[in-house]
């Protein structure tokens, strides 16, 4: 028994040795052979800029740019032209209320002439229009001359305005041009046996990025076009009451002197 149990505690402390060297063995191997090779790192994700969205739009995107080009230029012209200092100056407004008071019509045009905007055009072609002489004014022949003369401005104005609208019309429709354009080319790779997902990402790529490229255009160019259609309604409507009030100085006369 004595035997048995000798033998038994051996061969466990045997076994224990043997573990022991066999895990320091196998650590002191992993820690003199060399490191594997890292794997490689995933190649950064470079973001794209203007101009690769540009190439990547493809040639759908001249148009778009074009089409830019002609809404900011129309923007420019409206933000200059569509304002309460281009409609009505105020120094103007003071000058002629002074002259039409007194019924001065030759100072009067000629402060119209020296001040373009559309109040002098309004005011001018209304004196023309009505007569030369200050007995043959009446405050209907100014008031119909003076309404004629808005049309005509609103009307030449509104035309810029609708230039916005017909740009924020027609660039969706490029861009669904792209659109269409990008899937007939991912179509056609595909009826050619390709099968990866890479080979029509150049198809998808300019179907999207053209009708971003669209939109881009559209979005801006309608917000303007509402906004200065609603302000040339304003400024027209000031512009008549301005009017009507001028010519109702300019017909009751200078005020009697007091006794």
């Amino acid at each position: 028994m004595f035997h048995l149990i000798r033998s038994t505690a051996f061969a466990i402390l045997a076994g224990t040795l043997f573990y022991v060297g066999l895990n320091s063995s196998q650590r002191a191997q992993a820690e003199e052979a060399p490191a594997p090779a890292a794997a490689e790192a995933p190649a950064k994700h470079r973001s794209k800029t203007l101009i690769d969205l540009y190439k990547e739009g493809g040639w759908v995107m001249h148009m778009i740019a074009l089409t830019s080009i002609a809404t900011v230029s129309t923007l420019s012209f409206c933000i200059i032209a569509i304002n309460r200092k281009k409609v009505v100056p105020p120094a103007l407004l003071a000058a002629l209320n002074e002259a039409l008071q007194t019924q001065d019509v030759a100072k009067a045009i000629q402060l119209c002439q020296a001040t373009p905007s559309v109040l002098s055009t309004v005011i001018r072609e209304s004196l023309e229009k009505a007569g030369t002489g200050v007995a043959e004014y009446t405050k209907a022949d100014l008031e119909a001359a003076a309404g004629e003369s808005i049309f005509h401005e609103e009307t030449r104005l509104m035309l810029w305005v609708n230039m916005l609208n017909a740009f924020a019309a027609v660039a969706p429709m490029i861009g669904l041009l792209g659109t269409v354009s990008g899937m007939i080319q991912s179509f056609d790779k595909l009826s050619q046996g390709a099968a990866k997902a890479s080979d029509f990402a150049g198809g998808i790529g300019e179907a999207m990025v053209g009708t971003a490229g669209g939109l881009l255009v559209a979005i801006p160019a309608m917000f303007a076009y509402f906004y200065f259609k609603n302000t040339l309604q304003a400024l027209m409507s000031e512009v008549a009451r301005v009017a009507s009030n001028l010519i109702g100085r300019f017909v009751s006369g200078p005020p009697a002197p007091q006794s």
